[in-house]
């Protein structure tokens, strides 16, 4: 297959497994500039399958960073125009289906701003969606997927030993590879590795999981799971019974710990973006379920500012399980974007918590959500925390105690 094969593949994969876009349905897609041959592949396939509407939001970091350094008052950038909530809203009442590309032209354009002025564009945007990530996410009353599209600049800095012209064929073969998109029978075999994901995630729920404990270098945490955590994987559902991958690629078996217990420390063993910039070397320690110290090599500012949002931002709202039999892991690359990072490593994020990975959690009311730990928060970012070196043992509710992961690897 040559790239506009694999491409056009990509983009089938995209929506029809991804978003499986219904007929007569309204689809937006978010991403940037230099994405639009992606972008439009996907538009077409959308159109194709029956979509009534496919609007495109394009996104330009040069002009988010001209804002940032050029608006004279800093409470200006807390501005959020009415027609962007507005937008997201009415994509809950369409039952849209939500597509966003992952991959920027200019990876490191704010890496160098002061870190509480992009965390509070980011903060400002994120609250006015407050409604959509509650109700179109939480409750998935939309069908929602997040995938990437290569950029030279992002290529290059995963393969800083290429020029950028091979560096961005390699990362393509990548995303491709990781996806299945470089097979003619790509949409079977995604289907299989689905299935294998879902049974993997049933059998996590069935063992009662109370306690999972990761150990390894500089890594001696504990998680808590509530009698009600569910773990998914996979393709979900919409409130109308209709499927969608909210990722693509994915590893990953997940669910919603109990926020309240999380004790002890960790080691982040891949560098995460942090509002536009890199973290580095990230070492955290829990106490009662809160952050309570943390250092980093790199972007220690940048995370201070952001675990400070709200209450909710310094704990946790999700963890997930990852084995070192991820092809992304294989790859033996650090892709420094949390679409692929965090499909080659177990997981914690700081922030919001997943209601669907709770049973019966999409009814539940705050009180309810609260009395099992479930965390509230405007704010979602994922931390990898496990390599071969790793060990992931459960406890389940009657004391058992459960090996799940050793050096990395399902046991």
């Amino acid at each position: 297959m040559d790239f506009q094969e694999k491409l056009a593949t990509y983009a089938q994969l995209l929506v029809c497994e991804g978003l499986n876009v219904q007929e007569g349905q309204v689809v937006n897609i978010t991403g940037e500039i230099v994405q639009r041959n992606c972008i439009e592949m996907v538009a077409r396939a959308a159109y194709k399958r029956g979509a009534k509407y496919v609007n495109v939001d394009f996104i330009d970091p040069v002009i988010i960073r001209t804002r940032i350094v050029e608006t004279k008052k800093d409470s200006s950038l807390c501005y959020v125009p009415r027609h962007i909530p507005v937008k997201y809203e009415d994509f809950i009442e369409e039952s849209a289906a939500v597509l966003r590309f992952v991959g920027s032209e200019e990876p490191d354009i704010l890496a160098d701003l002061p870190p509480e002025k992009v965390n509070a564009v980011q903060k400002h945007h994120r609250e006015s969606l407050r409604k959509y990530y509650e109700e179109g996410v939480g409750k998935s009353k939309v069908q929602w997927t997040v995938a990437a599209a290569a950029t030279p600049r992002w290529a290059k800095k995963v393969y800083p030993e290429l020029n950028e012209k091979d560096a961005y064929e390699a990362l393509w073969n990548a995303i491709f590879a990781s996806c299945r998109a470089d097979r003619e029978d790509c949409i079977p075999l995604w289907k299989q590795h689905n299935k294998k994901l879902h049974q993997r995630a049933e059998h996590l729920t069935k063992l009662k999981i109370h306690e999972l404990h990761f150990i390894g270098p500089g890594t001696d945490l504990k998680v808590y799971l509530s009698k009600k955590a569910l773990f998914k994987a996979g393709g979900s559902e919409t409130h109308k019974g209709v499927s969608f991958e909210a990722n693509i690629p994915t590893e990953e078996c997940f669910t919603t710990p109990d926020h309240r217990h999380t004790t002890g420390k960790v080691r982040v063993t891949r560098p995460v973006l942090v509002n536009g910039k890199l973290v580095k070397d990230l070492q955290l320690e829990f106490t009662n379920g809160v952050i309570t110290h943390f250092t980093a090599a790199e972007g220690k500012d940048q995370f201070g500012a952001y675990i400070a949002n709200d209450a909710g931002a310094c704990r946790l709202g999700e963890v997930a399980l990852v084995g070192i039999d991820s092809p992304i892991y294989q790859s033996g690359r650090i892709f420094q974007e949390i679409l692929f990072d965090e499909n080659a490593a177990c997981h914690i994020a700081v922030g919001f918590a997943y209601r669907f990975c709770l049973d019966g959690g999409a009814s539940m009311t705050t009180t309810e959500l609260e009395n099992i730990g479930c965390n509230d928060s405007l704010v979602h970012t994922d931390f990898m925390i496990s390599s071969d070196e790793v060990d992931v043992i459960a406890k389940d509710y009657e004391g058992n105690t459960i090996p799940l992961i050793k050096r990395g690897s399902w046991v």
